[in-house]
């Protein structure tokens, strides 16, 4: 690989670090159930960009199949986490 596809690799992996501590950050301080289950959203689609990262870095395209499992799993996640939002909204009356 060239020096560039090398520099912007490395450049990718620092700002998806970067922005996974910041959604820990966030996963920790909440301050709502809401902003809790969008950090750890956030975390799932981070993590699968880390993984597209590392694919484009060894050339094992292999883990892209994982990427892609982990984005549906993310994303039914999302959806029975706001419906149980949604429900316990419901039930309080607020």
């Amino acid at each position: 690989m060239g020096e560039f596809v090398q520099m912007s690799i490395q450049f990718a992996y620092v700002g998806l670090l970067v922005s996974l501590l910041l959604s820990f950050v966030r996963l920790a301080k909440g301050p709502t159930l809401a902003d809790r289950v969008v950090a750890l959203d956030l975390i799932a689609f981070i993590t699968i960009g880390f993984i597209a990262i590392v694919t484009l870095d060894t050339m094992q395209t292999s883990l892209l199949d994982i990427a892609i499992t982990l984005g549906l799993v993310a994303f039914l996640g999302t959806i029975a986490f706001a419906r149980l939002i949604v429900k316990d909204k419901q039930a309080g009356g607020a």
